[in-house]
């Protein structure tokens, strides 16, 4: 009886297996056969061929055309919109990455991908979209798409760009003390962030990072500057042949108030010098700091 019992066990969970990979195997079929849909699509399109292109729709599908923002309902509305396109823009092409397909039943699911339409002198039209396809007698066919276009961030790199030369890693060191610079882009290139750290023998003095940005508003670039003692400051920066002038205020944490010009001579791309002058605290004048040469690792 015990046997027949265990046996029965190993037998259902076999079966449970057995079904579990046929499910798996069936879902990469699945999927194979929606990523060979979205190639036919752009093959289509980029033939012009709006014929082909409504067949890859189900019978009563639902398409809204991007350009006119028409909806229409069937294949046969579907290829007219088509033909409407390629009428109005002839050398349309069309490219399309799936980055993912996703099962939502045994015959429908939701392909995520990303879309770009290339029209001749013009900017390139990006987008995402999410594509619904249902399983019809065998096909997977197009049931419904949504799109959003992709907004470019808005960078000012361009404007930043002359100080691309700071990016890496920096060493300025005597007899008593290393002084230590990196310099890496945030995303989308926005902004400059230099960390640094002020190493006294074994053990760090004293850290800190500054940040460099555009500021639109004064069309000027400008620094934020914060380090471990509790010290922060601003900074404009002016550019004159290989040197920046950065005029730099600044309050101590016990509240005093500083400022000085710090001038920053490009070398080459490896090296580079400073030098800080103009210094004082609560207005009162302190000596300058020799030039310094700092080389890049």
């Amino acid at each position: 009886m015990i046997r027949t019992m265990l046996a029965a066990v190993v037998m259902s969970v076999s079966l449970l297996l057995a079904a579990g990979h046929a499910c798996a195997a069936d879902q990469a079929a699945d999927e194979a056969a929606i990523r060979k849909a979205v190639e036919a699509y752009v093959t289509a399109f980029n033939q012009h061929n709006a014929k082909a292109l409504a067949a890859l729709w189900s019978p009563e599908a639902v398409y809204t055309n991007p350009l006119s923002g028409v909806e229409v309902t069937g294949r046969e509305e579907i290829e007219k919109q088509f033909e409407s396109i390629f009428t109005e823009t002839k050398e349309a092409r069309l490219e399309a990455t799936t980055d993912s397909v996703r099962f939502i039943s045994p015959g429908v699911a939701v392909e995520q991908g990303r879309a770009k339409l290339l029209v001749a002198d013009e900017q390139p039209e990006e987008s995402t979209y999410t594509a619904i396809y249902v399983k019809r007698n065998g096909q997977w066919l197009l049931d419904r798409v949504t799109e959003e276009d992709v907004i470019e961030p808005l960078s000012h790199y361009e404007q930043l760009k002359p100080l691309e030369w700071l990016v890496g890693r920096w060493t300025d060191q005597d007899d008593q003390a290393t002084v230590v610079t990196e310099c890496n882009w945030t995303r989308n290139n926005n902004f400059l962030v230099r960390s640094f750290t002020v190493q006294i023998g074994d053990r760090i003095d004293m850290a800190g990072m500054q940040i460099i940005g555009w500021d639109p508003s004064t069309k000027s670039i400008r620094s934020w500057v914060f380090d471990s003692d509790g010290g922060f400051g601003q900074g404009t920066w002016t550019n004159k042949g290989n040197r920046w002038y950065i005029q730099q205020n600044g309050v101590l944490a016990d509240g005093g108030k500083t400022s000085a010009m710090n001038i920053l001579t490009r070398l080459d791309d490896n090296s580079c010098t400073l030098q800080s002058v103009n210094r004082t605290v609560d207005g009162e004048l302190l000596p300058n700091i020799d030039e310094v040469k700092i080389t890049k690792e």
